[in-house]
């Protein structure tokens, strides 16, 4: 199950307490103290593991709770500081607080981390010549987590354009493909190698008029590719339960543009698929009268025409 946002609640460790300790001999007229300080709580951390592709976990694993520090003893002994708690996301993963909305972190690449609540500190013991103190609490937040995949090439279209066939067949990703729209619900990712080349393509579920305002769920699937470098415009040149590509063409960048202004500065490469049906050719030269850019005609379920558009995808990335 692919899971790309989640909403949990995080509490560090509280630091220990301080100890009020004192020792004395009978050589001393006067007890000296020596109680020791208190430990520190345990940080909670982020971490990006790129074996990680979705946040299911955090759906089923909502609280992170900090260990409190141990409390410091008698003999000057300091209490032991608290291993951190360390939460594994995805790469790609933006951390924002639940409560104001700001972005804590983005982590966007594999091995780093970041600390979202620190845990506090110990509490003085006498030691230092003043009482005892209490350990510090740690910090306790509600955050948001919002999975941008990362990919080089994000695969866009209208819902049964070919694109699970296409992803299926020019990469080693295995979608779910079927003669229904909106047979790919979540984003799936595939490694293309071309030579000794390679570079990760994103299938990207279908877009519909209105995605950019949520219809459809659109809304949440435009923004995995926010991270891409260039678009694949995938187009159903055959015009399946009589549409127009034409008219798919614009309404897919109108989506994009409403969308973000960043997402549709976006590089394409046009991609017409299903060439091999009755009247798609005939649409491909109407189309290519109105939209005057290069075109790549292809056939994602014979494999006709994919090493071309494969090599001028490579050569763009």
């Amino acid at each position: 199950m692919f899971i790309d946002s989640a909403k949990i609640y995080v509490k560090a460790g509280d630091g220990g307490r301080g100890c009020s300790s004192h020792y004395r001999d009978k050589y001393s007229r006067r007890a000296v103290p020596n109680g020791g300080d208190g430990g520190k709580g345990s940080d909670i951390v982020f971490a990006a593991d790129r074996n990680l592709y979705t946040l299911l976990d955090f759906k089923y694993n909502q609280h992170f709770r900090g260990r409190h520090g141990a409390h410091g003893s008698g003999n000057n002994k300091k209490g032991r500081d608290a291993e951190d708690v360390v939460a594994l996301v995805p790469p790609g993963t933006v951390i924002k607080d639940a409560r104001t909305g700001c972005v804590l972190r983005d982590l966007d690449k594999d091995g780093q981390m970041c600390v979202i609540a620190q845990g506090g500190k110990g509490g003085l013991g006498n030691q230092h010549k003043r009482d005892a103190t209490p350990g510090e609490p740690g910090e306790e937040k509600e955050i948001l987590l919002d999975l941008k995949v990362i990919a080089e090439v994000g695969l866009v279209g209208f819902p049964n354009a070919g694109k699970s066939t296409l992803i299926a067949h020019i990469s080693n990703a295995h979608p779910k493909i079927a003669a229904y729209p909106f047979t790919t619900k979540s984003p799936v990712l595939g490694v293309v190698r071309l030579h000794d080349k390679t570079f990760v393509i994103a299938d990207i579920p279908g877009l519909i008029e209105g995605s950019s305002h949520g219809r459809g769920l659109g809304d949440k699937f435009l923004r995995h590719v926010e991270r891409t470098k260039i678009l694949v415009h995938l187009i159903d040149m055959a015009g399946f339960e009589g549409r127009d590509p034409l008219e798919d063409y614009r309404i897919i960048n109108a989506e994009l543009k409403h969308y973000s202004k960043d997402v549709v500065k976006k590089p394409q490469i046009i991609a017409a698929n299903k060439m091999d049906l009755e009247g798609a050719k005939e649409n491909l030269v109407r189309f290519k009268k109105v939209v005057k850019k290069k075109v790549y005609p292809i056939s994602a379920l014979e494999r006709q025409g994919l090493e071309e558009l494969i090599a001028a995808v490579a050569k763009r990335v």
